[in-house]
């Protein structure tokens, strides 16, 4: 049986987000908040294999250093090793049903699908891949579709960094006709295709495989309709020279996991590949962007 590491941070609710988003950098595969009397407790796991205790010491250095950036109170951080029974268990007690947009709702798995409610029910047990639908990038992603997609259509998407494999599913819950989603990390695939079968769609609507950009321009039959993007801002700009390939003129994007200083950089860029950025949506630090042809 595995081992993970269990880090917390307790932090000033400003900084939930900036926590969220250093964990997951460092590796963690999941993370989970809880309201405290002091602030917010964020709590991050990873597997003990990848993390030794002096890298855990350099990721309190640079929680500091963002709240120092941010202007917000220093977080306590602390660490412990657990079993994988019990981190699967312990970060599941904290996640609730989640109303995103005015369509939908992220049911966790594990909880009774509401007998009340109009909302599209997308049920989700992420194990250990990112996408819970809590995050405020994942949030403005499914915003986004939600604007793009407003029922049954002939639309097709790429996900590009498919995680949980949230966004994608959602697009097809929306009225998405096919999707095609990859990942660079082999247990995003088993999650994906077990978010699939859960949400009862059909194998042949949701491919999924592993790898990137290049990959996904091979396994297209044609250029999309759309796609979304929601990884760190340095990978995305690894990526905008190849966005074309999978584009035609009509195709639109939306692109997430971008902190507000990081913004002009990607627009400059995609400016000169051929997009425009069409709107920009903001909450908290993160930015999402949505994108068309120039």
């Amino acid at each position: 049986m595995s081992t993970w590491w269990e880090i917390q941070a307790l932090c000033d609710p400003a900084a939930e987000d900036l926590v969220s988003w250093r964990l997951e950098e460092f590796g963690c595969k999941g993370t989970a908040s809880e309201r405290k009397e002091f602030g917010v407790l964020v709590r991050g796991y990873l597997p003990q294999t990848q993390a030794e205790l002096l890298d855990l010491s350099a990721l309190a250095l640079r929680l500091k250093q963002d709240a120092l950036c941010a202007g917000v109170a220093v977080p306590g951080v602390q660490w412990q090793m657990i079993d994988e029974e019990d981190w699967s268990s312990s970060w599941k007690q904290y996640w609730h049903p989640q109303e995103v947009g005015d369509r939908l709702l992220i049911n966790p798995a594990w909880l009774p699908v509401p007998a009340e409610g109009d909302r599209i029910v997308l049920q989700l047990d992420p194990g250990v891949a990112f996408g819970t639908g809590a995050h405020a990038t994942t949030q403005l992603c499914l915003e986004a579709l939600e604007m793009r997609i407003e029922g049954p259509s002939d639309i097709t998407i790429a996900d590009i960094g498919c995680g949980s494999g949230i966004l994608s599913i959602a697009a097809l819950l929306l009225g998405a006709k096919q999707a095609y989603a990859v990942d660079t990390d082999p247990l995003t695939i088993d999650s994906t295709n077990a978010s699939r079968e859960l949400n009862g769609i059909a194998p042949e609507r949701l491919i999924v495989e592993l790898g990137s950009l290049d990959h996904l321009t091979q396994m297209l039959p044609a250029p999309v309709d759309g796609f979304v993007c929601n990884i760190l801002a340095e990978v995305i700009l690894d990526l905008i020279p190849g966005f074309g390939a999978i584009a035609k003129p009509s195709t639109w994007g939306v692109l997430s996991g971008i902190l507000l200083d990081q913004v002009k950089p990607i627009a400059d860029s995609l400016e000169a590949n051929g997009w425009i950025v069409a709107t920009l949506w903001r909450r908290q630090d993160w930015c999402c962007l949505n994108i068309r042809r120039s």
